[in-house]
């Protein structure tokens, strides 16, 4: 592979053991090394998952003289939000968050009249180098650990069970891991945080596995692997061109795996989970919104278990390229939609507030 499509993130002093690290068993085993009956690891579990409660001072099933040793074991500080920006009348809202080692990263809930849906984060930055994308021209700082992933679900699930988001109490019905970073570059992370999230109350959070949607680039060989979980997840490809000559500069991992081979791994995916695969194409004028790229979109997908998500280019920072023209918006639109692809266009919510896809900077400033 070439020096510039390795992912591994650089080395650093790993997040503090947490809770939602572990699964059901070592959570018991942690307990008994701290001198414990197991059952506490439910007990702990419970509040964290079920009632959506980090401070072991408020659980008062627990004797007064374990809740801080248990708390300071398996309920560390791990996220602490920095800032929350709104827009939308509040509903959508960015989280900037700081985690142990001071790394910053977002995650944003964006609220609906039939759903409330949370993008979140797996990395800090993003090592996929897409020069459209403002979080692909930081780079990659780290993988986020299971517990920073999940607790970015739990603690902004708090907040709307409590009221404190726009619109009233409500809970999250989909996460889509579509914030910073290439989610099946820590893929181990990523696959746990989702059972902590589907997994029954105390195991996890108890929502659906079909609620939840994991994004790539395409890197081949993990997708085969999400396969062979046989979870219901919605997979997203993130293709942004259908002619290898182009999304070779656009998405810099086609050097690696073409467009033909990742969307044969997506056909793949759709024939055993049974799942529609979601293609994710952002519109950039003169770049990808010519006519004949779409009818070859259409051409390859037709026929397929697989939807387009148009995305009208988000503008970032010092980029050279703006979003399509709406009539090429359009025609793009009718071309897929006479080869029978379904399409929409993407709602391009928290622009304003650099939350939509592709912004995601985690500026301090």
């Amino acid at each position: 592979m070439p020096a510039e499509l390795t992912f591994a993130a650089p080395r650093r002093a790993a997040p503090p053991r947490h809770l939602a690290d572990l699964s059901p068993q070592e959570r018991r085993d942690a307990v008994t090394e701290l001198g414990e009956k197991p059952f506490r690891a439910k007990q702990l579990a419970q509040h964290y998952f079920g009632r959506l409660e980090s401070d072991t001072s408020a659980m008062t099933d627990l004797p007064a003289e374990v809740r801080e040793t248990l708390g300071d074991a398996l309920l560390p500080p791990l996220l602490t939000p920095v800032r929350h920006v709104t827009c939308d009348d509040g509903m959508t809202r960015k989280t900037l968050w700081r985690a142990f080692d001071g790394v910053l990263f977002e995650s944003v809930l964006m609220r609906y009249a039939d759903r409330i849906t949370l993008c979140v984060s797996s990395q800090a930055g993003c090592g996929m180098n897409c020069p459209f994308c403002a979080t692909g021209q930081n780079g990659l700082t780290r993988n986020l650990s299971t517990g920073e992933i999940t607790d970015q679900v739990v603690s902004v699930a708090r907040d709307l069970a409590r009221g404190e988001v726009a619109g009233g109490p409500g809970r999250i019905s989909n996460v889509v891991f579509m914030g910073m970073g290439e989610p099946l570059a820590n893929y181990r992370r990523v696959l746990e945080s989702v059972r902590r999230m589907t997994d029954p109350v105390p195991g996890g959070l108890g929502m659906s596995q079909r609620g939840v949607t994991v994004s790539t680039v395409g890197l081949v060989p993990a997708i085969d692997k999400l396969i062979a979980e046989r979870m219901q997840v919605r997979l997203a490809i993130s293709l942004h061109a259908p002619d290898d000559e182009l999304r070779d500069e656009l998405v810099p991992v086609n050097n690696r795996w073409k467009v033909a081979e990742v969307l044969d791994a997506a056909w793949r995916y759709s024939g055993t989970t049974g799942r529609r695969v979601s293609v994710e194409y952002a519109l950039i004028r003169d770049i990808n919104d010519q006519a004949w790229r779409a009818d070859l979109l259409g051409r390859l997908l037709k026929g397929h278990l697989a939807h387009v998500n148009l995305i009208p280019l988000n503008p970032t920072p010092g980029s050279k390229w703006t979003a399509s023209r709406p009539e090429d918006e359009r025609e793009f639109v009718r071309r897929l939609e006479a080869h029978g692809v379904p399409v929409t266009i993407r709602d391009t919510r928290g622009q304003e507030i650099d939350g939509a896809c592709g912004q995601l900077a985690a500026a301090e400033d």
